[in-house]
């Protein structure tokens, strides 16, 4: 019996982000298929000092054409640099003046670098973190922000933290609270003090598996789960995976399309409530990222992935 399979890879139209679906961020609708910026201020490594920054042009006309294609979600933060430039400056520039009225900028806070782009401390006091929420707004020319996600490292309280970013929300600051690179406990803690949205943390085919739990709690729950590094896997914000696996190859050859383009269909396949966020700055590859969330994976090709992302190599 021969198996049908759907596949964007071979259509003349250009691709759109409405073939993965929406979610809903609060009160804010965003398409399942949405832009992350991290990598548009440079070329090869993100978030390294003395990266090649990418040609301003070239960044801008990306951003541009990703809401052309129906992309109204975007994941940034002040602190996506490099030398000359700044993934929220470029966003501004692109789209502002005004901003589509669907358009949801998503953006974090913790984090912190310094002007030689060297990683400094995180902000964990609520003075901290509100001068990097103020940073944002100033760069994105904006007087609130969407969705402000407070990104962690380790395993400590972040109830301080947390409660420093409701209060903004209080003061109309932020619209939505979400989360960043946290573990169950976190969220059980910060949904305490405030309503959180989304939580962002590592995920994709071979990369935390056991993390399906807390995927599917995150659902049950209403809260939108956005994997980064999705693409990457273990090659993290250095761009690059290991040799594919014989198994992914053949999902992508069957499909006519690339194992990228697997690894994101893959993602949204986890549930309506997952959220991808794949980032370039070549137009070609968000096309293609773009209509990888049109391809409907098989029962067959999602036994084979999830049988791989279950073993992780």
């Amino acid at each position: 019996m021969t198996t049908t399979r759907a596949t964007t890879a071979t259509t003349t139209t250009p691709p759109s982000a409405d073939g993965a679906g929406t979610w809903t961020l609060g009160d804010l609708t965003v398409r399942r298929i949405g832009f992350g910026a991290m990598r548009l201020p440079q070329y090869g490594e993100a978030l390294v000092p003395h990266a090649v920054p990418r040609d301003r042009s070239e960044a801008i006309a990306v951003l541009r054409k990703a809401v052309d294609l129906g992309v109204n979600h975007i994941d940034t933060a002040a602190f996506y640099f490099s030398p000359l430039r700044s993934a929220n400056e470029l966003i501004n520039s692109a789209l502002g003046g005004p901003y589509p009225e669907d358009l949801v900028i998503a953006t974090k806070v913790g984090p912190a670098r310094d002007a030689s782009g060297a990683w400094a401390e995180h902000a964990r006091t609520p003075e901290a973190l509100r001068a990097q929420v103020e940073e944002n707004l100033r760069q994105l020319g904006r007087d609130h922000l969407d969705v402000v996600n407070l990104r962690i490292v380790g395993t400590d309280s972040i109830a301080e933290r947390f409660g420093a970013l409701a209060e903004l929300r209080e003061a109309g600051l932020i619209r939505h609270l979400g989360l960043s690179n946290v573990t169950p406990d976190h969220l059980a803690e910060a949904r305490a003090i405030a309503p959180v949205v989304c939580v962002q943390n590592m995920y994709g085919i071979g990369v935390r598996p056991e993390y399906e739990a807390f995927v599917r709690h995150c659902g049950e729950q209403g809260i939108a789960f956005v994997p980064f590094y999705a693409i990457a896997a273990a090659g993290g914000q250095g761009g690059a995976t290991a040799p594919e696996s014989p198994e992914l190859l053949a999902v992508a050859e069957a499909h006519g399309v690339s194992p990228a383009q697997i690894r994101i269909a893959w993602t949204l396949h986890q549930g309506a409530h997952l959220l991808a966020i794949p980032g370039t700055g070549d137009p070609a590859h968000l096309t293609a990222n773009v209509a990888a969330g049109s391809l409907r994976l098989t029962p067959e090709d999602l036994a084979t992935l999830d049988g791989l992302h279950r073993t992780r190599r």
